[in-house]
């Protein structure tokens, strides 16, 4: 039972608190609307007072929803805008925090894996997948995600699985091979393979075709052979990120080492990638695991030995474990043997 006087109470406090959240959201779209190259620097430094300003939950919400419904349509986004966006993020990312990039780059990736499992016909996944692999370039996320979801698109390929791929690789192909020459190397002969027992599926064998010779172009290191590839874009939005950013937040350090399933099970296994974000939910390891693990069996022990295990107050299981090898062992290499054990 809730007394009217604290129902009173709650509800103006949610009335207000709906409001605050309503003007918070009408300042950042302001933003976002006027984001563009060039005031690219005060927008973030005005993004950065905001999240001084506010709570970051609030902020980290409000930012991805207004991206999300920006960037995320039935229709192909310009890729200029794109990158502008997610550098927007970079920044934020690096001067305020990991969570930023971190509380995105879940949106996203659940996003794109609902979308793919639903079989959406506008340019969604696209343009989820662009997000992705400029948030890779901003050095947001680290390559072991893009290489995830790309052997995922590659064991189901399909022909709109090789059209992500294709676009992809087109955007971060070179970057793949810069920092993991030897997992793109697996994933083309992964796809060969596929594209050899797949072959029958496929009645327009040209696209397989095309993105097998974009694959061994990459491999080559051709930039030729792939058409449209034009890094120049890219590296002029980096070379503004190293501007904007401040020194001590830069970094490889601040990559998110996170793979694609970690993301997508983050509910049932916490988020260990943000420090400090507390967690609430069932075990992640159940107790009859743990208390399975703590009996360990060390043979027969004599009373002795456990007498003055308890004389020297050696109270816990292992440690009782460990002091009983350590007094019965015949040499240094018995006692090695049954410490491993």
């Amino acid at each position: 039972y809730v007394p009217p006087q604290v129902r009173k109470a709650q509800e103006t406090l949610d009335d207000k608190k709906r409001e605050e959240l309503g003007r918070l959201k009408k300042m950042v779209n302001g933003l976002i609307n006027r984001l563009s190259e060039p005031n690219l620097s005060s927008i973030s430094g005005q993004m950065e007072e905001l999240y001084m300003a506010n709570s970051r939950k609030d902020m980290n919400d409000t930012l991805t929803d207004i991206l999300m419904s920006a960037c995320v349509t039935a229709v192909a986004m310009p890729a200029r805008l794109v990158m502008e966006h997610v550098l927007l993020v970079s920044i934020l990312h690096h001067n305020v925090g990991i969570e930023v990039g971190a509380h995105f780059l879940e949106a996203v990736v659940k996003k794109f894996d609902e979308l793919c499992k639903s079989d959406a016909e506008g340019k969604e996944c696209e343009n989820l997948l662009a997000l992705i692999a400029h948030l890779y370039n901003f050095h947001v996320v680290h390559c072991l995600l893009i290489f995830d979801i790309l052997k995922k698109l590659v064991s189901a390929f399909t022909e709109k699985e090789i059209e992500l791929i294709l676009f992809l690789l087109k955007n971060v192909g070179f970057s793949l091979r810069k920092d993991d020459a030897l997992a793109l190397k697996e994933l083309i002969t992964e796809a060969q393979r596929k594209a050899s027992t797949a072959e029958k599926k496929f009645k327009d064998q040209t696209r397989v075709r095309f993105m097998l010779e974009t694959m061994l172009a990459l491999r080559n290191n051709d930039m030729r052979k792939i058409p449209g590839y034009d890094p120049e874009p890219v590296e002029r939005l980096r070379k503004l990120q190293r501007a904007l950013v401040h020194s001590s937040g830069s970094g490889k350090d601040t990559q998110l080492r996170v793979s694609l399933e970690s993301l997508l099970s983050a509910d049932q296994v916490g988020r260990w990638w943000i420090v400090g974000s507390s967690w609430s939910g069932a075990p992640m390891i159940s107790d009859t695991k743990s208390q399975a693990q703590q009996k360990l069996h060390i043979g027969k022990v004599s009373s002795k030995i456990m007498e003055l295990a308890r004389k020297l107050r050696i109270n816990t299981d292992i440690r009782r474990s460990i002091f009983c090898v350590l007094m019965m062992s015949e040499d240094f290499m018995d006692a090695f043997e049954k410490l491993l054990k």
